[in-house]
């Protein structure tokens, strides 16, 4: 064995951050580490350089903002639809999340992620309906108290079905993408359909709580900044979201598996871990976080169909596609650029508003064909 190549079965005082035997290694399995030449104190000792992180993308999201403010002309109106363009980006950050990391770790292309959406904001509905009484109050707090509620109901029942979806309708098409394509497009139908025997085919009202409707002014100019209430808590939770999932992904044991599974798969089925289970963990944590997301965007319509699911499907894939397949933060903000980009092309040229989506991720893929932040092993 090379002489900078040592190994260590004692103690560690800086161990591996993945465990060792009884933790999901082999047992006996030595742990490799690099070393100078020799152990003397004079001897120098190797360490890996920590990549740079690249501000670039980061930056363009204030870039967009910058650049339409002498566009839109007055101060007040960029205001309002930056924050506009945020609330939508962070709602669709929160549907697509999900979906870009089921496809990251589990490389599976699911076009039926639209169900979990369309479920969760049904179940919303059931769930005001129930409180009535607190949704039309004026008390924020009670506003709240419902609001919250409906949003476990929704991620637990999106849950719950999206480990049936795994079971059923995934697993048997892993690691075939055309038939995963028709199968799960296939899956989202059915899921419509039976939406539809409980729901019914018509469309239904998700209005939002009275605490939560109008808007309140920023004093910027002469007449100050119109921002919708709504909008706010889309985006405090759309930040607490990203927060749990980056604290998640980078703080804890499940999360440096998943991005260990996402980088090389075989390594982490070498170590001993079972990744089928962290499959369906995140497969199902996925569906939850898109019925979340379709309790945002249902409230943010004011109105939910069968298939709004599907509606808003082409949309997310934009998303992921411009971050990057299986990036969390690459999702984070591309779902911001394409909700600033939307609101200000909707403002400055209306007939053009549709096709803004498409022509940032061409500009995108020009610049950078695998994504603002690609994983490395796609």
């Amino acid at each position: 064995m090379n002489s900078g190549i040592q190994m260590q079965h004692g103690h560690d005082p800086h161990p591996n951050p993945l465990p060792q035997a009884g933790e999901g290694a082999s047992a006996g399995t030595p742990s490799p580490r690099l070393r100078g030449e020799g152990r003397g104190e004079g001897s120098p000792q190797t360490t890996i350089p920590k990549a740079r992180f690249d501000f670039i993308p980061l930056a363009l999201v204030a870039v967009a903002a910058l650049v339409a403010l002498p566009l839109v002309g007055s101060l007040p109106t960029w205001f309002t639809l930056t924050v506009a363009g945020l609330a939508m980006g962070m709602i669709v950050f929160v549907i697509a999340s999900g979906l870009t990391l089921v496809f990251g770790l589990m490389d599976v292309l699911n076009f039926g992620h639209g169900v979990f959406i369309a479920v969760g904001a049904y179940v919303a509905t059931s769930v005001f309906a129930g409180l009535a009484d607190w949704t039309s109050s004026a008390s924020l707090w009670r506003n709240l108290a419902a609001i919250f509620p409906a949003m476990l109901a929704a991620m637990a029942v999106a849950g719950a079905l999206g480990l049936a979806f795994e079971r059923v309708i995934v697993r048997p098409v892993y690691g075939q993408h055309l038939k995963q394509i028709l199968v799960t497009m296939g899956g989202m139908i059915i899921g419509e359909e039976l939406i539809k025997v409980i729901w019914g085919p018509q469309q239904v009202p998700l209005p939002l709580p009275e605490a939560l409707r109008g808007s309140f002014i920023v004093p910027l100019g002469e007449a100050g900044a119109a921002v919708e209430k709504y909008r706010v808590l889309a985006v405090l939770i759309g930040a607490v979201v990203l927060g749990a999932l980056l604290w998640t992904l980078n703080r804890t044991k499940i999360g440096l598996l998943i991005r260990a599974g996402v980088q090389d798969r075989e390594m982490v089925e070498s170590l001993g871990y079972r990744i089928r289970r962290l499959f369906v963990a995140v497969f199902v944590a996925g569906s939850a976080l898109a019925g979340l997301g379709g309790v945002l965007w249902g409230l943010y319509q004011q109105m939910v169909v069968p298939q709004m699911g599907a509606q808003v499907n082409v949309l997310l894939f934009i998303v992921i596609i411009i971050g990057g397949l299986g990036s969390t933060l690459g999702c984070f903000v591309g779902a911001l650029l394409v909700g600033l980009v939307s609101n200000y092309a909707g403002f400055l040229a209306p007939k053009l508003a549709l096709f803004s989506n498409i022509g940032l991720m061409v500009l995108v893929l020009m610049w950078r064909p695998r994504g603002l932040y690609p994983v490395t092993s796609r």
